[in-house]
């Protein structure tokens, strides 16, 4: 099978944590491609998730390489094993793979946390809100593409209605709050949409007041996608060229720290949904 031209970024990770592990062995790619009798070339496209591999063969390199940590070996076995093609491949080819990656990093959560300051988190997004938020884009985007985005964005949300979700952790500023995407009536539609949804058992949503002053990761939108396993969680933040993946132990360590501590400024869940009430009634 020839390399994959555009691997995805849960492929990509695989390929990367593979080759993570291969380096602090002090391993060689020669050394890899013989433990798999491979050619030398077949490594590094494994590597970079350009080509597949499979479970067993993972848990020969990660053997091999003097892996002792059971749990991210199985988790890693369990990413080179999922082959099934997700909702969101129908997508492809229609809108840019970052969407695609975001489905697909939402749907192999365990726990997501997500801290937005200016907009409605795409999970919590009602149609109407959505559709008016793209239909802000710059420059616009035609008819047929805020269409597609919409459909894509409340194709996401099917991961809720999961029998076993993920858990969802969500910081809101009061600014994201305040935006009246497409009017006062569908700001009104959007609120009480994100109290029904705040009162879901999976769900939990906190609000920052324009009060608490200032706190940590305040001028960036962060989703930090919880794996099987630390070691696997990736950090998602948005911007205007597409979606940036971070996985790095210390900044995912980094961005831990933020959200905790934004945590610790936001209002519990129950005075939540009281400012979102209050918030919603003015409308």
């Amino acid at each position: 099978m020839p390399p994959r031209s555009t691997p995805t970024e849960r492929q990509r990770r695989l390929g990367e944590e593979l080759r993570r592990m291969r380096i602090a062995a002090g391993m060689t790619t020669e050394y890899a491609a013989g433990l798999l009798g491979v050619p030398r070339t077949n490594v590094p496209n494994m590597e970079s998730g350009r080509s597949g591999i499979s479970p067993e063969r993972v848990r020969t390199l990660a053997d091999n390489y003097g892996c002792t940590d059971h749990a991210f070996v199985m988790a890693l076995a369990a990413m080179a094993g999922s082959r099934e093609k997700g909702w969101w491949e129908s997508y492809r080819g229609q809108l840019r793979d970052g969407f695609m990656d975001i489905a697909e990093l939402e749907w192999h959560a365990t726990r997501l946390r997500i801290a937005v300051t200016v907009h409605m988190p795409g999970l919590l997004q009602t149609e109407e809100h959505a559709r008016a938020v793209f239909g802000a884009v710059f420059p616009p985007l035609a008819p047929a593409d805020i269409d597609l985005r919409t459909a894509h964005r409340m194709d996401r949300q099917q991961v809720l209605d999961r029998a076993e979700p993920p858990a969802l952790d969500v910081i809101l500023h009061e600014a994201a709050l305040r935006m009246e995407f497409g009017g006062p009536k569908v700001a009104r539609r959007q609120l009480d949409h994100l109290l029904r949804m705040s009162e879901r058992d999976s769900v939990t949503v906190r609000v920052i007041p324009f009060k608490a002053g200032g706190f940590p990761g305040a001028g960036q939108s962060v989703v930090y996608a919880e794996a099987a396993v630390p070691r696997l969680d990736t950090v998602e933040l948005d911007s205007t060229h597409g979606p940036e993946f971070i996985d790095t132990e210390a900044q995912l360590g980094k961005y831990r720290a933020q959200l905790d501590a934004a945590t610790a400024v936001a209002l519990g869940a129950g005075a939540s949904r009281d400012f979102i009430r209050t918030l919603a009634d003015d409308l």
